[in-house]
C-alpha cells in the first residue's frame, strides 16, 4: 500500500470539473483508491463519492492506494496534483 497526503491548491477544491479528471485518471489503473478527509473516507473511483467529501482549497487530505499497480497509480496521482490537475 502507497499512502500520502497532498494540500489541495486546485481553484474551488475538488468541484465537478478536477473530481472527474481525478476519477478518470484513477480508472485506469486496477489499484484501489481511498481518499480520506477528515473523518470522512471516499472511493477515488466514483465521481459521487469524491465530490460528496466536500474538499477545498488549502484543505489537505490523504490517499490510500492498494493494488497491483499502486506504485503507477500513486505517481499518477501525485503528478497530477503537482499539474494542479492542468492537463
Amino acid at each position: 500500500m502507497v499512502r500520502f497526503s497532498v494540500e489541495i491548491t486546485v481553484s474551488g477544491g475538488l468541484h465537478a470539473r478536477p473530481a472527474s479528471v481525478l476519477v478518470n485518471l484513477l480508472n485506469q489503473y486496477r489499484s484501489s483508491v481511498k481518499m480520506i478527509y477528515n473523518d470522512k473516507q471516499a472511493n477515488g473511483k466514483s465521481i459521487l463519492s469524491v465530490m460528496a467529501l466536500g474538499v477545498k482549497t488549502g484543505d489537505e487530505m490523504t490517499f490510500e492506494v492498494e493494488g497491483v499497480d499502486e506504485q503507477e497509480a500513486a505517481t499518477a496521482l501525485r503528478s497530477l496534483f503537482e499539474r494542479n490537475f492542468a492537463i
